[in-house]
């Protein structure tokens, strides 16, 4: 048995566009945007979604979203949804990225969130 839950929803823009994106993002979900210290490529827009982290994610491509999902076993989690029709874009050493049916992202990370939390608010799998 493994548990996971969404950890975040991304909004992924080309790098040119991210300050603008972020600037727009906080002012309409009326949440301070925040660097995450050592990866510069990512701002929160925190408590835009109260347990959810929600950030703007500079990226070299077209804009797009995706969610993280977050898990306590990454391989199980990864198998459970390319059970489900998703496919392995990238397999980066504990952090996967898969193509869901219909095209959209999803990465399956380990836990981020803080441990109270994910223990309160996940679902847990066979």
């Amino acid at each position: 048995m493994h548990r996971s839950r969404v950890f975040g929803l991304f909004i992924d823009t080309p790098l040119a566009e991210a300050d603008a994106a972020a600037r727009f993002w906080s002012a309409a979900l009326g949440a301070p945007a925040r660097p995450v210290p050592g990866e510069e490529e990512f701002v929160t827009l925190h408590d835009a979604v109260p347990g959810l982290s929600v950030d703007v994610q500079a990226i070299d491509g077209a804009a797009r979203y995706h969610l993280d999902i977050e898990t306590d076993d990454v391989p199980a989690e990864r198998a459970r949804l390319i059970g489900l029709g998703a496919v392995v874009e990238v397999d980066n050493d504990g952090f996967t990225t898969l193509r869901a049916p219909g095209g959209h992202l999803v990465c399956v990370v380990p836990v981020q969130s803080d441990q109270a939390l994910f223990d309160a608010d996940h679902n847990t799998w066979p």
